[in-house]
């Protein structure tokens, strides 16, 4: 049986990164076999572009030329480490996938969504995640848990936690616009409770989809 794809998604500082990797330790320990990946990355394309993309000491890319290394990065994790590991078998977990480009570049960048939906669809072959966890919460909250993160380890903010407050307001607000229209693949959850309540929601969650 192929595997399934599970997507953690959100605004900034919603611990995505945390709850993808204890979610992935938990279906090891339960026997099952884990790729744990992240976007962009997980090959050395995406690395590349990643380390492009949070870069706020360089110039920035265009909007158009943003959503196109974040599509490079994908369609190249999608072919090379996704699919050969659902085909085989494993559960994939993913830190963001194809939501983010949608809501960071369709409503945060204000693209036009259709043709970033289409873009979209073409760098992932049409894959769709099983279940995605969107970790939402405040996002002047969210933008502090970052910040504190980041200082914590020695590191400064990215090109991306540096944009303005209402870019980060639409980007929320798209997510959660995504929610409505998609109800059975999303599962929302409040990221501000404690973090053994939402590995727990988390897991269960991920259960049920992996029996159905």
């Amino acid at each position: 049986m192929p595997g399934k794809l599970f997507t953690f998604e959100g605004p900034e500082g919603g611990g995505k990164s945390t709850h993808a990797a204890a979610l992935a330790q938990r279906l090891r320990g339960a026997g099952h076999a884990v790729k744990l990946t992240r976007e962009p990355g997980g090959t050395w394309l995406g690395e590349s572009v990643r380390s492009i993309l949070k870069d706020h000491q360089q110039p920035p890319p265009t909007p158009v030329a943003e959503l196109m290394l974040f599509l490079a990065a994908r369609s190249q994790l999608v072919d090379e480490v996704i699919r050969p590991a659902l085909a085989g078998g494993a559960h994939v977990i993913c830190d963001r996938f194809a939501d983010s480009t949608t809501v960071y570049q369709g409503y945060g960048r204000r693209l036009d969504k259709a043709q970033v939906r289409d873009l979209n669809q073409l760098a992932t072959g049409s894959l769709t995640p099983d279940l995605t966890f969107l970790l939402d919460l405040d996002v002047k909250a969210g933008l502090l848990r970052a910040q504190l993160r980041q200082n914590a380890a020695g590191r400064g903010t990215d090109r991306i936690e540096h944009e303005a407050l209402e870019f980060h307001e639409r980007v929320r607000q798209g997510y959660l616009e995504l929610a409505r229209q998609e109800p059975r693949r999303f599962k929302v959850l409040d990221a501000t409770r404690s973090p053994a309540e939402l590995q727990q929601a988390v897991w269960e969650a991920a259960q049920y989809a992996i029996q159905s």
